[in-house]
């Protein structure tokens, strides 16, 4: 019997979308690659699929997409048309298809980086026409999109290109097309506080573009900036993104403290069972895991914290609003506490990654530019900026957690570096300004005086180390420096003593630190003013011993020694121990370009994270 035409065909296991049909048939290398104008108008009508253009993309070496250059040349120029249109919902494909088909592109390894691309992309003939188009579409959509969304979509497309092209010519397009009054205008306009993270992260990269090199047009607009209403909400970005990127540090070992409630109260006495709303608690990884989970941190959302280094180092008005920022409510912390909790974990686990050294480097070069800032010195170490406490005293605990936290025999001078000079110009401006700070000051003078052991520990291992000679004299000059002004900046007589009780008990120290570095031979140090003021206090302390006929004296006894010494203390310091020198970013020109790719690559996967999450929400 003839078999009936209506007999049901197998279904197929999968249904493949029709634009992903379209993918594959763009990119066979055929004779037939004039693509006709109805094929691109389907192209960009269908719902676009960037997983499977990027896995086709992937599938590609470098060099077959040289061979493909008649089908990139299409599909990038017709995309750009579309974009240039305007048109829903044909515009706004073209954007998602422009991402992930940079994103594929520009992230192959080519012979000739700048050139290659350039060929792939539009050809060295039109690359000109072409580009100056697409700049041009993407500014005005930026600027006057048909709605926030549109909008958004043409500054991931901006990202796109700027992180995978930043190596190479592509970028002066940029340059010479001033994207920043479009981009203000955007975060001005925008509905939440997360929108704002792509266009900042974005301003980053643009502003650090051979900024070096060239006058950077992005780094002029910062200087001149004085709208706050825009610098506000950018602000709360950085204390938004800070947060959350925190965040993921306590997921993996919750350090926080927890104040006294019922449930914890219950807890201490093992009834935690009975707490109401009991949760059990987070597994914790295992020693092993944790680390690798705290070496991929911070994520890649911290390509912020390069533009903040940016608009704090160009802009004045920037810093004053960072650190006077307010928390909107009681349970919400400030965007600059933010920052600065963030900031201490990176420098908890700078040691775990270069990347992490990157940021943590980055992150202590934002405060020393405020705190060589006298204004705004004033203000946070005063209660003009209402909070739980003063902020200065935040700064110093964050320095405290970098220098306890990286001692290693590979020391980070440059980080050590960076943390004591914020601690002095800190203690400069308390003591020239007679500002008595309210401080646990004796974890302060454990800490530095913890260092001075450390560096006398491994001295073989550290005196090949570059620039370390400027660290062991900014580490003397700060105990010198506190020694002879903490009568005016100290809350009181106890603190002053103990520091000197400290000083005492490091002395046969303080002499192999000499000893070891010949830091005697250097007049750019004050050792020989904490030998003497130890030696001095050793004398005494050994005398009344003899007189009492005491082997170990008691702390009291040691407290009356040491207040009764000052009679006959003389401290001869090196004059300008207060004076330091202002921050000069060319002196930091290989860290920050080291920190502009960091950035760069933090771009590429925070839009792939971005692409993951639309998909798995697609998906639910």
């Amino acid at each position: 019997m003839e078999q009936s035409p209506l007999t049901q065909q197998a279904r197929p296991e999968s249904f493949q979308p029709k634009i992903v049909g379209l993918y594959e048939a763009l990119f066979k290398d055929d004779e037939d690659v004039d693509r006709s104008e109805g094929f691109w108008r389907e192209f960009f009508l269908l719902r676009p699929d960037p997983a499977s253009l990027r896995q086709i993309l992937a599938d590609l070496s470098a060099d077959d997409l040289l061979n493909l250059q008649a089908q990139t040349h299409q599909l990038f120029s017709n995309a750009v048309s579309f974009v240039k249109a305007g048109i829903a919902p044909s515009d706004e494909i073209a954007f998602d298809t422009l991402t992930a088909f940079l994103g594929g592109v520009l992230n192959k390894k080519y012979t000739n980086t700048s050139s290659d691309v350039i060929a792939v992309l539009a050809g060295l003939d039109q690359v000109d026409v072409i580009f100056t188009e697409f700049v041009g579409a993407l500014d005005s959509t930026i600027r006057n999109g048909r709605h926030l969304n549109t909008r958004q979509k043409a500054i991931e497309v901006t990202l796109s290109v700027t992180s995978g092209a930043y190596q190479t010519g592509l970028l002066s397009y940029f340059t010479h097309r001033d994207l920043f009054p479009s981009l203000m205008k955007y975060i001005q306009e925008s509905d939440i506080i997360a929108r704002v993270l792509q266009p900042f992260a974005l301003l980053g990269l643009l502003v650090n573009y051979n900024k070096f090199e060239f006058q950077n047009p992005y780094r002029l607009r910062l200087d001149d900036f004085v709208n706050e209403t825009i610098i506000q909400k950018i602000i709360k970005s950085i204390g938004q993104t800070s947060s959350l990127s925190r965040d993921r540090y306590v997921a993996i070992q919750d350090d926080l403290p927890e104040g006294w409630n019922l449930n914890s109260t219950l807890t201490f006495f093992g009834l935690g069972g009975l707490a109401p709303g009991a949760k059990a608690p987070a597994q914790v990884p295992n020693p092993d895991a944790a680390k690798a989970l705290f070496a991929a941190l911070p994520g890649p959302e911290a390509a912020i914290l390069l533009a903040t280094y940016d608009f704090a180092n160009a802009n004045k008005i920037f810093c004053f609003n960072l650190v006077s920022s307010l928390a909107e409510n009681k349970r919400e912390e400030s965007p600059f506490g933010a920052y600065l909790s963030l900031t201490s974990y990176i420098l908890n686990h700078a040691h775990r990654s270069s990347r992490s050294t990157l940021y943590a480097h980055l992150n202590l070069l934002v405060l020393r530019i405020i705190v060589e800032d006298s204004v705004l010195l004033k203000r946070i170490c005063s209660d003009e900026i209402r909070g739980e406490r003063i902020l200065a005293t935040a700064i110093l605990d964050t320095m405290v957690d970098g220098i306890n936290h990286n001692l290693r025999r590979r020391l980070d001078v440059g980080l050590y570096i960076l943390c004591i000079g914020v601690l002095s110009r800190t203690i400069s401006f308390l003591c020239r300004s007679r500002v008595r700070l309210a401080y646990h000051w004796a974890e302060l003078w454990r800490s530095i005086l913890s260092l001075i052991r450390f560096l006398s520990s491994y001295a073989s291992d550290l005196k090949p180390l570059p620039n370390i000679n400027t660290l062991l004299d900014n580490v003397v000059n700060l105990v010198a420096l506190s020694l002879s002004t903490g009568d005016t900046f100290l809350p009181g007589p106890t603190e002053y003593d103990d520091l000197f009780y400290k000083l005492v008990e490091t002395g046969d120290i303080l002499v192999k630190f000499r000893d070891l570095y010949e830091l005697d031979k250097r007049p750019s140090n004050s050792i020989a003013t904490l030998i003497s003021v130890s030696e001095h206090y050793y004398q005494l302390l050994t005398s009344d011993q003899s007189k009492t006929r005491s082997k170990l004296l008691s702390p009291q006894q040691v407290s009356n020694v040491i207040k009764n010494g000052y009679e006959t203390l003389s401290i001869t310091a090196k004059d300008g121990l207060d004076a330091w020198d202002r921050y000069r970013e060319a002196d930091e020109r290989v860290m920050l370009k080291k920190v502009a790719r960091a950035a760069v690559a933090d771009v590429r996967n925070l839009l792939r994270r971005e692409e993951q999450a639309i998909l798995s929400a697609e998906i639910e």
